[in-house]
Protein backbone atom coordinates (compact mmCIF):
# COMPACT_ATOMS: atom_id res chain seq x y z
CA UNK A 1 0.00 0.00 0.00
CA UNK A 2 0.89 3.20 -0.93
CA UNK A 3 2.07 5.91 1.93
CA UNK A 4 -0.20 8.65 1.88
CA UNK A 5 -0.49 12.29 3.64
CA UNK A 6 -3.22 15.29 4.35
CA UNK A 7 -3.69 17.91 1.86
CA UNK A 8 -5.91 20.70 3.46
CA UNK A 9 -8.51 22.24 0.44
CA UNK A 10 -6.71 25.90 -0.20
CA UNK A 11 -10.89 26.66 -0.69
CA UNK A 12 -12.76 24.93 2.05
CA UNK A 13 -10.02 23.70 4.69
CA UNK A 14 -11.13 20.03 3.85
CA UNK A 15 -8.59 17.57 4.48
CA UNK A 16 -7.62 15.31 1.97
CA UNK A 17 -5.83 12.41 1.67
CA UNK A 18 -3.71 11.45 -0.93
CA UNK A 19 -0.80 9.25 -2.17
CA UNK A 20 2.32 10.46 -1.82
CA UNK A 21 3.53 9.57 -4.72
CA UNK A 22 0.62 11.11 -6.49
CA UNK A 23 1.02 14.61 -4.95
CA UNK A 24 2.53 15.67 -8.41
CA UNK A 25 -0.40 14.73 -10.23
CA UNK A 26 -2.18 17.84 -7.94
CA UNK A 27 -5.69 16.08 -6.91
CA UNK A 28 -8.67 17.75 -6.10
CA UNK A 29 -10.99 17.98 -3.34
CA UNK A 30 -12.98 15.58 -2.43
CA UNK A 31 -15.49 17.72 -0.29
CA UNK A 32 -15.70 20.97 -3.33
CA UNK A 33 -14.17 19.60 -5.81
CA UNK A 34 -11.45 22.61 -6.29
CA UNK A 35 -7.69 22.12 -7.13
CA UNK A 36 -5.82 21.54 -4.43
CA UNK A 37 -2.53 23.03 -5.57
CA UNK A 38 -2.54 26.09 -7.38
CA UNK A 39 1.18 26.87 -7.96
CA UNK A 40 0.76 30.31 -6.19
CA UNK A 41 0.49 31.55 -2.45
CA UNK A 42 -2.92 30.55 -0.57
CA UNK A 43 -4.11 33.59 0.51
CA UNK A 44 -5.29 32.77 4.79
CA UNK A 45 -7.41 33.92 7.31
CA UNK A 46 -7.74 32.54 10.58
CA UNK A 47 -9.34 29.01 10.28
CA UNK A 48 -7.43 28.61 6.99
CA UNK A 49 -4.27 29.15 9.02
CA UNK A 50 -5.49 26.77 11.42
CA UNK A 51 -6.52 23.96 9.14
CA UNK A 52 -3.46 24.33 6.93
CA UNK A 53 -0.91 24.44 9.94
CA UNK A 54 -2.98 21.69 12.01
CA UNK A 55 -3.49 19.25 9.71
CA UNK A 56 -1.21 19.25 6.45
CA UNK A 57 1.02 16.42 6.07
CA UNK A 58 2.82 18.37 3.85
CA UNK A 59 5.16 21.33 4.93
CA UNK A 60 3.47 24.79 5.16
CA UNK A 61 5.28 27.91 4.56
CA UNK A 62 3.66 31.22 5.16
CA UNK A 63 4.22 34.77 4.75
CA UNK A 64 3.42 37.27 7.22
CA UNK A 65 3.03 40.29 5.40
CA UNK A 66 0.76 43.27 5.27
CA UNK A 67 -0.50 45.19 2.45
CA UNK A 68 1.16 48.37 3.57
CA UNK A 69 4.14 47.02 3.75
CA UNK A 70 6.65 48.20 1.15
CA UNK A 71 9.13 45.21 1.02
CA UNK A 72 6.66 42.90 1.47
CA UNK A 73 4.81 43.59 -2.01
CA UNK A 74 8.62 43.73 -3.71
CA UNK A 75 8.84 40.58 -2.06
CA UNK A 76 5.63 39.02 -3.05
CA UNK A 77 6.41 38.31 -7.03
CA UNK A 78 9.51 36.11 -5.77
CA UNK A 79 7.71 34.34 -3.23
CA UNK A 80 4.45 33.75 -6.09
CA UNK A 81 7.92 32.42 -8.19
CA UNK A 82 8.96 30.29 -5.04
CA UNK A 83 5.09 28.77 -5.27
CA UNK A 84 5.50 27.68 -8.46
CA UNK A 85 8.42 25.45 -7.67
CA UNK A 86 8.01 24.21 -3.98
CA UNK A 87 4.41 23.09 -4.39
CA UNK A 88 3.29 20.45 -3.76
CA UNK A 89 6.15 18.82 -1.81
CA UNK A 90 5.06 22.11 0.09
CA UNK A 91 2.00 24.51 0.75
CA UNK A 92 2.78 27.78 0.08
CA UNK A 93 0.86 30.26 2.30
CA UNK A 94 0.51 34.13 3.03
CA UNK A 95 -1.19 35.53 6.24
CA UNK A 96 -2.51 39.83 5.92
CA UNK A 97 -0.67 40.51 10.05
CA UNK A 98 -3.56 43.56 9.57
CA UNK A 99 -6.68 41.31 9.31
CA UNK A 100 -5.10 38.44 11.56
CA UNK A 101 -3.27 40.56 14.07
CA UNK A 102 -4.15 37.75 16.63
CA UNK A 103 -2.72 35.21 15.17
CA UNK A 104 0.57 37.47 14.21
CA UNK A 105 0.70 38.25 17.93
CA UNK A 106 0.26 34.78 19.02
CA UNK A 107 3.30 33.92 17.04
CA UNK A 108 5.62 36.72 17.95
CA UNK A 109 5.73 38.44 14.25
CA UNK A 110 7.55 41.79 15.13
CA UNK A 111 8.96 42.45 11.30
CA UNK A 112 7.48 41.97 8.11
CA UNK A 113 7.41 40.15 5.99
CA UNK A 114 8.19 36.88 7.87
CA UNK A 115 8.40 33.62 6.54
CA UNK A 116 7.82 30.60 8.76
CA UNK A 117 7.68 27.01 7.73
CA UNK A 118 5.59 24.82 9.58
CA UNK A 119 5.45 20.82 9.92
CA UNK A 120 3.40 18.46 11.73
CA UNK A 121 1.78 21.73 13.71
CA UNK A 122 4.63 23.03 14.66
CA UNK A 123 7.06 26.06 13.43
CA UNK A 124 10.49 24.59 12.61
CA UNK A 125 11.98 27.62 10.97
CA UNK A 126 11.48 31.37 11.11
CA UNK A 127 13.30 34.38 8.76
CA UNK A 128 12.99 37.71 8.86
CA UNK A 129 13.32 40.19 5.73
CA UNK A 130 12.44 40.32 2.09
CA UNK A 131 14.18 37.28 -0.44
CA UNK A 132 14.76 37.05 -3.56
CA UNK A 133 13.31 33.58 -5.15
CA UNK A 134 16.65 31.94 -5.15
CA UNK A 135 17.15 33.15 -1.44
CA UNK A 136 13.32 31.43 -0.33
CA UNK A 137 14.06 28.50 -1.68
CA UNK A 138 17.17 27.59 -0.35
CA UNK A 139 16.05 28.50 3.03
CA UNK A 140 13.21 27.17 2.52
CA UNK A 141 14.84 23.49 1.30
CA UNK A 142 17.97 23.87 3.72
CA UNK A 143 15.19 23.53 6.67
CA UNK A 144 12.58 21.07 5.12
Amino acid sequence: MAESTIVVCPHCNAANRLPVDRLGDGGTCGKCKSALFGAEPVELDAAGFEAQIGRSGVPVLVDFWAPWCGPCRSMAPAYAQAARQLEPAFRVAKLNTEDEQQIAARFGIRSIPTLALFKDGREIARQAGAMDTANILRWVRSHA
